[in-house]
């Protein structure tokens, strides 16, 4: 069984910074690759971000590109998402998925494991 848990969103103004963080237990870390999407009320999921297992391919969304950073710990079997440059149209939950096979796959289908999510607002 493997256990997914975010953590790191909160409230903030346009143009701030946060960092999330995901914390994964339950198996062998480093066999996932791992992802980050997110969900606006009354949109779709969204890929964000995503990571092989070891670190060496990254995946991002045109909208992210640039201002986020995806990166990962198998040490400490955590993965984190730097956000800079935060936009309103950023607000949304953020989830973090493991998947247990390689390519970082944008599609959430795809993804076994899945965190509650932690919200992220950024206010104008």
């Amino acid at each position: 069984q493997v256990h997914v848990v975010e953590s790191g969103g909160g409230l903030v103004q346009a143009g701030a910074s946060l960092r999330l963080s995901c914390a994964v237990s339950g198996r062998t870390f480093d066999w996932y690759t791992m992802a980050w999407f997110r969900q606006a009320p009354g949109q779709e999921r969204e890929f964000v971000a995503a990571i092989s297992w070891n670190a060496d391919s990254t995946n991002y969304a045109d909208s992210v590109k640039g201002r986020f950073s995806i990166s990962r710990d198998n040490g400490k079997n955590t993965m984190s998402l730097q956000m800079n440059r935060l936009k309103p149209e950023d607000t949304a939950i953020y989830s973090c998925a493991a998947r247990r096979a390689s390519g970082t796959s944008g599609n959430w289908h795809q993804y076994d494991h899945w965190g509650q999510g932690t919200q992220v607002t950024v206010s104008s």
